[in-house]
This record gives structure tokens, C-alpha cells and sequence, in this order.
């Protein structure tokens, strides 16, 4: 799997980012703290920082990865993620499954989340996958525009039911 992905953007493209940002997996504590900010965006029902440290510590059991948009390099400042596992069962078969796509609020309207949908594209392919899937709510429709955009088909609906107080449906 690759570990870092460097843009090859035109820098006179707004739309596109600098040469120097790149895609790079979170691997370390360090790395994930960084990454903090921008999940908060999507996931503010983690409790914080140590919090979510934690759990993909867990996750990673299940081979959950994190893919992180940084500008300026390998260490700058991370932008956007795309949170995913590897996964098999009997509908999909080997499959990418998109638990996590998030742009930070600042950096929207950059192509961060085509260009990690892009790169889990390439990571599927690579490890053998037959799908990239992933979920996004109902009520979420600049989402789906924008999945639809990028070329995703909507192919089912989720049903789902809270079994704990509290928790995110």
C-alpha cells in the first residue's frame, strides 16, 4: 500500500493544490492528533482528541487506515482525510469501504474529497478489491451530488437502529 501520494497539480490552478501537499496515511500518535481537527468536522460525537487516538488504535484490528491531505509536505497541515477499511463479505466480495470523508471547512471547494475518493480508488485496485462503498445520510444531499459527480453510483439504502442512548445513528 502506498504510504505517500505527491500532487502533480499545475500551481496556477486554483482548484488544484500546491505541488508540495500531499496524501500521506496517518500512522503515528503524532500524525493522528494532527488529524483531530478535521475529523472533529465529521465525527464531533467523539469525546476528543485522546478519544479518537484510541479508537483507531482499535479499528486498526479491522485494518482501518486513515489517509490524510497535507499542505506543504509530509509534516504540514492536514486538510482533509479519507478513513477506510479493507474489507470481504458475500455481497460486495473484497472490498473498499469509505467509513470517514472529511474536508476541512477552509479548504472546501479544493478537490480534497475527489482526490482521497481517487487515491482509495487506487489503494482498492491495488490490494484487489471488486468495490469502493461507501454511506452517506439521507439527508445529506450536497454529498450526494457530489458522489454522483465523481462518478459513484447509489446502488442501495441502509436501514439502521440505535441500540444505545446517545449513540450517532
Amino acid at each position: 500500500m502506498t504510504n505517500a501520494l505527491r500532487s502533480t497539480a499545475d500551481p496556477q490552478d486554483s482548484s488544484k493544490p500546491d505541488p508540495s501537499d500531499v496524501l500521506r496515511h496517518a500512522e503515528t500518535d503524532a500524525d493522528l492528533h494532527a488529524c483531530w481537527p478535521v475529523m472533529q468536522q465529521l465525527r464531533p460525537h467523539v469525546a476528543g482528541a485522546e478519544d479518537f487516538v484510541a479508537r483507531v488504535h482499535r479499528m486498526r484490528a479491522d485494518r482501518y487506515h486513515l489517509l490524510a491531505a497535507r499542505h506543504g509536505g509530509q509534516d504540514g497541515k492536514v486538510l482533509a482525510l479519507g478513513g477506510y477499511h479493507l474489507m470481504e463479505n458475500l455481497v460486495y466480495g473484497t472490498f473498499l469501504y469509505v467509513d470517514d470523508l472529511v474536508t476541512l471547512d477552509t479548504a472546501r471547494g479544493q478537490r480534497w474529497g475527489e482526490r482521497l475518493i481517487d487515491a482509495m480508488t487506487r489503494i482498492a485496485e491495488e490490494a484487489g478489491c471488486t468495490s469502493l462503498v461507501l454511506d452517506t445520510a439521507v439527508s445529506n444531499v450536497d454529498a450526494q451530488r457530489f458522489y454522483l459527480r465523481i462518478g459513484l453510483s447509489n446502488k442501495a439504502m441502509r436501514f439502521s437502529r440505535v441500540l444505545v442512548a446517545g449513540a450517532p445513528a
